[in-house]
C-alpha cells in the first residue's frame, strides 16, 4: 500500500508539472490559449488514466486496463463533482456546457455498445464481451475528432484561458523548459509501471478482481489531478473551471483512455461480466444524475444533486467489492 500511494503522489506531481510545462511552451510559440484549454489542459489531467490503462493494456492486464477508465469516469462525476459543489454551488453555463452533456453521455453509451457480445448477446452477463483493437482505433478516430470540434467552437472565444499556475517561469530557456517537460513524462511513465504490479498484489491479497481494484483504489488516484483542479477552483470562486474539466475528463476517459489501450493490447480488451453487472451500470447512473443535475440547474449546480453524486460513488465502491 506504501508502493501505491508513493507511486500516486509521483503520479499526480508528474502529470502536473508537464501541463505546466506544455501550456509554457504553447504560450511561448504563439499558441492560442482557447486552444490550449481545450486540448492541452484536458488531454494532461487525463494523462495519469491514459499512462496507466496502456501500461496495463500493454501487460496485458484488461481488468485494469478498462477498470481505471470506467472508474475515473464514476469518480469524476461522483466524488470529485459531490465535493466540489459541498465547497460551494458550482456556476453553470448553460449555453457552453450543452453540447459536453451529450458528447459526454453518448460516448459513454458508445462504450458499452462496444464491449458487448453481438453474436451472443445471452451470454452477455455469463461471459462478458471485448473492446476489439479495430475499435479501438475508431475510439481514437472519435477523440481526435471531439478535440477539433472543441477548437473550433473556442476558437472565436476571446477569453484567455492560461492561468498563472500554469505559466511556467519567464526566465527558463526553451531548452530547459522542454528537459522538465521530459523529466514528467519519466515520472508519469515510471510511477505507471510500479502501480500496476503493486495493485494486482492488493488485489490478490483482497480476493478480488484487478478490475475492481482499478475502478476503486487505482481511478481514485490517477483522477488526482481532477480533483486538485475542482477542488482548488470551488474554493477560489472558479467552479465552472472545475466543471467543465470533469466532463471533458470524462469523455476523454470513455474515448482515449479506452481507445488507446485496445488499439495497443493484442486483442484487444477482455471486459468481464462485472462490468456489465455492476460498473458500467454505474457509470450510466452517475454521468445520467449528473447531466440532470446540470439541466435542472439555472446558475448553478446545486449541493443537493451534489449530495446524491457523493452517496451514488459511496454506494457503487462499496458494491463493486460485494456484488462480484
Amino acid at each position: 500500500m506504501g508502493l501505491i500511494l508513493v507511486s500516486f503522489l509521483f503520479l499526480a506531481k508528474g502529470a502536473d508539472w508537464l501541463v505546466q510545462e506544455a501550456v509554457a511552451l504553447s504560450v511561448r510559440w504563439g499558441i492560442p490559449k482557447s486552444i490550449i484549454g481545450a486540448t492541452i489542459i484536458s488531454l494532461g489531467t487525463t494523462l495519469p488514466e491514459t499512462t496507466v490503462s496502456s501500461m496495463a493494456a500493454l501487460q496485458g492486464n484488461s481488468d485494469m486496463a478498462l477498470g481505471n477508465a470506467i472508474g475515473s469516469i464514476i469518480c469524476n462525476a461522483g466524488l470529485i463533482l459531490g465535493l466540489a459543489s459541498w465547497i460551494t454551488p458550482l456556476p453553470v453555463d448553460q449555453n457552453t456546457i450543452r453540447w459536453q452533456q451529450r458528447v459526454q453521455l453518448g460516448s459513454a453509451a458508445f462504450l458499452i455498445l462496444a464491449c458487448l457480445p453481438w453474436h451472443a448477446l445471452s451470454t452477455t452477463f455469463i461471459s462478458g464481451g471485448r473492446l476489439s483493437k479495430s475499435m479501438g482505433l475508431i475510439f481514437l478516430g472519435l477523440t481526435a475528432a471531439y478535440l477539433w470540434l472543441s477548437f473550433r467552437k473556442k476558437r472565436g472565444s476571446q477569453e484567455a484561458w492560461a492561468p498563472q499556475e500554469f505559466r511556467s517561469e519567464r526566465g527558463l530557456s526553451d531548452f530547459l523548459v522542454v528537459v522538465k517537460l521530459a523529466f514528467a513524462i519519466g515520472m508519469v511513465v515510471g510511477s505507471s509501471r510500479l502501480i500496476i504490479p503493486a495493485v494486482s498484489e492488493v488485489a490478490v491479497r483482497l480476493g478480488v478482481p484487478d478490475g475492481i481494484v482499478a475502478a476503486t483504489m487505482v481511478a481514485f488516484g490517477t483522477s488526482l489531478p481532477e480533483l486538485v483542479t475542482a477542488v482548488t477552483s470551488a474554493m477560489k470562486g472558479h467552479g465552472e473551471i472545475g466543471l467543465g474539466n470533469v466532463m471533458g475528463a470524462n469523455i476523454l476517459n470513455a474515448l482515449l483512455v479506452t481507445g488507446a489501450a485496445a488499439a495497443i493490447a493484442d486483442n484487444g480488451l477482455s471486459v468481464p461480466p462485472y462490468f456489465f453487472r455492476v460498473l458500467f451500470p454505474a457509470m450510466l447512473l452517475v454521468l445520467g444524475v449528473l447531466n440532470r443535475g446540470i439541466s435542472a440547474s439555472n446558475d448553478n449546480f446545486s449541493r443537493t444533486y451534489g449530495g446524491w453524486l457523493l452517496g451514488i460513488y459511496i454506494a457503487v465502491t462499496t458494491a463493486s467489492y460485494i456484488l462480484l
